[in-house]
């Protein structure tokens, strides 16, 4: 072994309590934070629930436009009009993310008649809430196709202009879940898990992109009707996220660039625990909280 590796080897931790420093730091200092005034977000699934609220904040903190994507138009017309009665210019389009030829063909649309997307939410997901025996074969498609494969068309779509500009940013609305499964939405807890990958590598990806970032964020059960029905056995102890919650939190995470963000706090114990408690301890911890039966009376989306 060579000097330069020995070296590297007795700097390497010395770098690691360094940079875990920095970052304690930075928790403590306020960051600068993002002007919103001349960026274009976009926003799948930005008819409603989560989706809705996000264009609103954005539009409250600034935003110079708002687009909206979606496949169901009443909801998409109804969200648009709202954000124009604000004050900040609104558009929507139908698009189905799950298509990448329309998504592709939208995003070439946009850029015609708005202009360049800067920040990119991707927030459009389904849930089946079934067991996969009880799992329909083109509904499990679906959500593959929807929650992970549509990332992937959407960012191809608007990070190479983002890149060009040095000016981008890219979201994914994605879930505790991803981390922690539960045993009734395996279809849910598989595609977001593949999300979260995907958002971790393309993050990694671009550090040494300059003005270009990534969020992702991580919230526990949200109160909306995607999950109607869905019942946790302790709410007192943790209440279901409201969707305006998760929407300030976002544009809070975009405006001063933050990575990775767990709503709430606490959800950072949950992965601590994972990393070192044996699977039957995890096991047992499933059936305390009610994670195996928290699905049987889910009603989803009417």
């Amino acid at each position: 072994m060579d000097l330069k590796c020995i070296a590297t080897a007795v700097l390497f931790p010395i770098q690691i309590v360094y940079y875990i420093l920095k970052a304690s730091v930075c928790l403590l200092l306020p960051s600068k934070r993002r002007d919103l005034s001349s960026e274009v977000v976009l926003i799948t699934g930005g008819g409603r629930g989560i989706g809705r609220h996000l264009a609103k904040e954005f539009a409250k903190q600034g935003a110079k436009k708002v687009i909206l994507w979606g496949r169901t138009e009443k909801c998409l017309k109804q969200t648009c009009e709202e954000i124009s009665l604000t004050g900040t210019e609104c558009h929507y389009f139908i698009c189905d993310v799950a298509n990448r030829e329309e998504v592709y063909q939208q995003a070439m649309v946009v850029r015609e008649k708005v202009g360049d997307v800067t920040i990119l939410v991707n927030n459009a997901a389904v849930v089946h809430g079934k067991s996969l025996m009880d799992s329909d074969d083109d509904a499990l498609l679906k959500s593959q196709h929807i929650n992970t494969l549509g990332q992937f068309w959407t960012t191809k779509a608007f990070l190479p202009r983002m890149l060009e500009l040095q000016n981008g940013h890219v979201v994914c609305i994605n879930s505790i879940l991803s981390l922690s499964s539960i045993p009734g939405a395996i279809d849910y807890c598989t595609s977001k898990a593949a999300s979260y990958a995907f958002m971790e590598s393309l993050t990694l990806g671009l550090l040494d992109c300059p003005g270009v970032g990534c969020t992702t964020m991580l919230p526990f059960h949200t109160n909306t009707e995607m999950f109607q029905g869905m019942r946790v056995r302790f709410p007192q102890l943790f209440p279901p996220l409201k969707p305006e919650t998760v929407a300030q939190k976002t544009v809070d995470a975009v405006r001063s660039n933050t990575a990775f963000v767990y709503l709430p706090w606490s959800m950072h114990a949950l992965v601590i625990l994972k990393s070192f408690l044996p699977q039957f301890a995890l096991e047992e911890i499933h059936r305390f909280s009610g994670s195996y039966t928290c699905m049987d009376t889910f009603k989803g989306r009417t």
